[in-house]
C-alpha cells in the first residue's frame, strides 16, 4: 500500500501551466501523465468533483467500490493528497485551472456517463438539480431528466421573466426536450421579451406540423404578435384558422381581435352571449369580462362596456398573469374612456395597469402611451411627454410598430396644440413613416383622427386619405357604433374647418347630431361644431359659443374649447362679449400659447382698446406685451393663420397686429421689419426659413 500513500508531487512546469490559461492544453497533458498509477484515484476523485459531485458524497459508484474494497486508501486520504497538491480547494471544489484541464483531457463519453450518474443521485434523493441542470445542458449532456427539469423551470419563469424562460427553454432543447411540444411556450417567451420575429418563426414551425400540440396557446401568441405589428386583421385570421371548435378559453381574445378588424359576426360566433362561464379563476374571469366589455361597446348602451372592462382590468391586475393578448383589458378600458370624453378615467385605469405590470413587459409601452394620450386631452403636455418617454425606455427593445404609430401620433397632437410649426413638421415626418408600418383597426381610430387634423393643417391630407377611408369602411361594417365613431367624426369636422370646406363638414356634423340622441359626447361635439361654423360665418351668439367651449373642456378637450372661445373673441363686435370669451379661453387653457416667452392668453383683436393700460402699454421697444408676443411668432416664420392658431386670434387680426408693428418700428419692407424686430426684442433670431410666409396671401 506504500504506493497508494505516496504524495502527489506536481512538477513546477505543471503549476506554471495551470496558472496561465493559454497553456492549459499543455497542462492537461502534464496532468494526465502525473495523475496515473498510484495517483489515479486522486484523478478519479477530482474528475467526479469537476462534473458536479460533492464531498462528502455520495460519489460515483466505481470510486466508492474501490475505496470500499481497499483498492485505494480511504476518502480522507485522497482528499488530503489532492489538497496538498493544490488541486483541491478547502471548500471541496477543484481548482479552476485543474478542473478545466481534467475536463479537457477526459473523453466526452466518460464525462457524460459520470454526469448521468450524478443526475441519478439527485433523482434518488428527490433533490432538484437547480443551476446544475443548466450547466449540464450547456455542457452537451442529453438527458430527459435534465430536459424535464429545465422545461419546468422555464414554465415557472414564463409569466414573470420571459427572457429567463427563453434561455431555459433553449437549454432544455439542448438536453433533449421536444422542440415541437415546447414551440408554443418558446414563442410566448420570445414575444414577451420583444423578439417578435423569433416568436413568429417558432410559430411557423408549429403550424407546418400535421397535429400541432398546444395549438391554442400558439395562436394566442401569433395573434398578439400580429396585433403588436399593427396588423390586427391578421390576428383575426389566426383565430379564424383556429376555428370555434378549438378556441376554448381563448374565445374572448378572438372576439377582441375580430371586432378590432371589423368583423362583428365573426366575433359573435366565437364569443356568443350565451357562452359558458368557464372556471371562476381570476384569469378566466378577466378574459370573460374583456370579451363582454368589448362587445358591449358596440351595443345600445356602450357606456356599460367601460365598467365591464375596468372590472376585467382589475381582475387581470390581481391575477398577475402575463399572457399573450391582442389588447389588454386596461388598454381597451382606457380607449373606451377616451372615446367617451373621460380622459381622467382613462389615465387612472392605465396607471393602475402599469403599476400591476398588466400583460407583462410587452404591454407596458401601450398602456403608458394611452396614459400620455389621456394627459394630452386634459391639456397636461408635460405629463404626456413624461409618460411617452417612459414608454419608449421601459423595455430593452424599441417600440413595436403599433406602439410606435401611437407614439408618433401623440407627438403630432402635442406639437399641434403647442402651435410650433417646426415641431409639428418634425412630428409629422415621424408619423408619416410610422403609418406605413401599420394598418387601420378599431383600436387605432384616435391616432388616425389626430393625423387627419394635422394633415389638413399641413395640406397633406392625401397622405392619410386612404387610411381614413379604411376607417370609415371598418366602422360601417360594425354598424357605425357611436362610441367608436363620434371622435373620428369630430376630427373630420375639425379637418373640414381647417380646409374651409363646408361640403366636407356637413355629413360629419349630421352624423354627430344624429348620434347626439344617445351619446352625451356626440351632443357636445355637435354643439361645438355648430358654434365653430357660426364663428367662422361671423354670425354667432357669444353665450352659445362660451357654453360649447366649456362643454368641450368638460369632456377632456380644454384646448379645443379654448381655441373656439379665442377665435370667437377675435370676431366679437361687443367689447364685453370679447372679454367674456377671452376669459373663457384663459380658464380652459391657462398655460397655452407658444413657447419662448408668450403670455399664454388669447389675444385681443386689434383696435378694441382692450390692450391699453397695465402691461399692455408699450415699453422702450415701442411694442406692447401683446405685440411682442406676435413679433416672436413672426420671427419664428409663422403665417398669419399659424399666429392666430397659436394665440387664439383670427388670421386677419394677426395681419392687423403686424401692420401696426411695422408702422411703430418704421419698417419699410419685410426684411427691414425682421431686422428691427430682432433689435426690439433683443434677440439674435435668424431670419425665418421662408420669409415669404408673412405675405397676406399666405395666411
Amino acid at each position: 500500500m506504500d504506493g497508494h500513500l505516496q504524495r502527489v508531487e506536481l512538477p513546477a512546469s505543471l503549476h506554471a501551466a495551470l496558472d496561465h490559461p493559454e497553456h492549459l492544453p499543455h497542462a492537461a497533458e502534464l496532468m494526465t501523465k502525473q495523475l496515473r498509477g498510484a495517483n489515479a484515484a486522486v484523478r478519479e476523485l477530482l474528475l467526479a468533483l469537476s462534473v458536479g459531485f460533492a464531498l462528502p458524497g455520495p460519489l460515483p459508484a466505481d470510486l466508492r467500490h474501490k475505496v470500499g474494497r481497499g483498492a485505494v486508501e480511504d476518502l480522507d486520504a485522497l482528499v488530503d493528497r489532492a489538497e496538498a497538491a493544490g488541486l483541491l480547494m478547502p471548500d471541496g471544489t477543484v481548482a479552476g485551472p485543474a478542473r478545466h484541464a481534467l475536463l479537457t483531457v477526459t473523453p466526452t463519453a466518460k464525462i457524460h456517463a459520470l454526469q448521468r450518474e450524478l443526475v441519478a443521485v439527485f433523482a434518488s434523493a428527490g433533490q432538484p438539480l437547480g443551476n446544475l441542470a443548466r450547466e449540464l445542458a450547456r455542457g452537451g449532456l442529453a438527458d430527459p431528466r435534465v430536459a424535464r427539469e429545465l422545461e419546468q423551470a422555464a414554465d415557472t419563469a414564463l409569466q414573470h421573466d420571459p427572457r429567463l424562460a427563453s434561455q431555459l427553454y433553449e437549454e432544455a432543447l439542448l438536453a433533449g426536450a421536444d422542440p415541437l411540444a415546447t414551440a408554443a411556450r418558446r414563442a410566448q417567451a420570445a414575444a414577451g421579451d420583444g423578439e417578435l420575429d423569433a416568436a413568429a418563426r417558432i410559430i411557423d414551425t408549429l403550424l407546418v406540423s400535421t397535429d400541432p400540440p398546444d395549438v391554442r396557446r400558439g395562436m394566442d401568441v401569433a395573434a398578439s404578435v400580429w396585433a403588436q405589428r399593427g396588423m390586427l386583421a391578421r390576428a383575426a385570421d389566426v383565430y379564424n384558422w383556429l376555428g370555434t371548435e378549438r378556441v376554448e378559453a381563448s374565445a374572448p381574445l378572438a372576439a377582441v381581435a375580430l371586432l378590432g378588424a371589423g368583423d362583428l359576426k365573426g366575433a359573435q360566433a366565437f364569443f356568443p352571449p350565451e357562452a359558458p362561464q368557464g372556471s371562476p379563476t381570476l384569469l378566466a374571469s378577466a378574459l370573460l369580462q374583456t370579451g363582454q366589455g368589448i362587445l358591449a361597446s358596440l351595443g345600445e348602451n356602450p357606456q356599460q362596456g367601460i365598467a365591464v372592462l375596468i372590472h376585467a382590468s382589475d381582475l387581470l391586475n390581481s391575477a398577475g398573469a402575463a399572457l399573450p393578448l391582442p389588447e389588454t383589458p386596461g388598454a381597451l378600458a382606457a380607449l373606451l374612456a377616451l372615446h367617451s370624453g373621460e380622459p381622467h378615467l382613462a389615465e387612472t385605469v392605465c396607471r393602475a395597469a402599469v403599476a400591476a405590470g398588466q400583460g407583462g413587459s410587452a404591454a407596458q409601452p401601450r398602456l403608458l402611451l394611452l396614459q400620455a394620450w389621456a394627459a394630452m386631452m386634459q391639456d397636461k403636455p408635460e405629463d404626456a411627454r413624461l409618460a411617452a418617454t417612459e414608454a419608449a425606455k421601459i423595455n430593452h427593445w424599441p417600440l413595436v410598430p403599433r406602439d410606435e404609430f401611437l407614439s408618433a401620433a401623440l407627438d403630432v397632437g402635442l406639437a399641434r396644440r403647442n402651435g410650433e410649426v417646426p415641431e409639428l413638421l418634425r412630428a409629422w415626418d415621424r408619423a408619416r413613416e410610422a403609418m406605413l408600418h401599420t394598418s387601420v383597426d378599431l383600436y387605432s381610430l384616435l391616432p388616425w383622427g389626430e393625423l387627419l387634423i394635422a394633415a389638413s393643417r399641413l395640406r397633406e391630407r392625401r397622405r392619410v386619405a386612404h387610411y381614413v377611408d379604411e376607417a370609415w369602411k371598418l366602422l360601417g361594417r360594425l354598424g357605425e357604433p357611436s362610441l367608436w365613431a363620434v371622435p373620428l367624426h369630430w376630427a373630420a369636422v375639425q379637418a373640414a374647418l381647417l380646409n374651409e370646406s363646408p361640403a366636407d363638414l356637413a355629413p360629419h356634423a349630421t352624423a354627430l347630431a344624429k348620434a347626439a340622441t344617445h351619446s352625451h359626447l356626440a351632443a357636445i361635439l355637435a354643439a361645438a361644431g355648430k358654434a365653430w361654423v357660426s364663428v367662422l360665418a361671423g354670425r354667432f351668439r357669444p353665450a352659445e359659443v362660451e357654453g360649447a367651449a366649456r362643454l368641450l373642456g368638460a369632456v377632456g378637450m380644454p384646448w379645443e374649447g379654448a381655441r373656439l372661445a379665442g377665435h370667437a373673441a377675435a370676431r366679437a363686435d361687443d367689447r364685453r362679449d370679447m372679454m367674456r370669451l377671452l376669459s373663457c379661453a384663459r380658464d380652459l387653457h391657462p398655460q397655452g400659447g407658444p413657447a419662448g416667452g408668450a403670455t399664454g392668453t388669447p389675444e385681443v383683436p386689434a383696435g378694441t382698446g382692450a390692450e391699453h393700460g397695465g402691461k399692455a402699454q408699450p415699453d422702450a421697444s415701442g411694442l406692447s406685451e401683446r405685440e411682442k408676443e406676435v413679433a416672436r411668432l413672426v420671427l419664428e416664420g409663422k403665417t398669419y393663420r399659424e399666429i392666430g392658431e397659436s394665440i387664439y386670434i383670427s388670421p386677419r387680426t394677426a395681419e392687423h397686429h403686424i401692420a401696426r408693428i411695422r408702422r411703430r418700428l418704421g419698417a419699410e419692407n419685410r426684411s427691414d421689419l425682421l431686422a428691427r424686430l430682432r433689435l426690439a426684442l433683443g434677440t439674435d433670431n435668424s431670419p425665418p426659413a421662408n420669409p415669404q410666409r408673412l405675405h397676406p396671401r399666405q395666411e
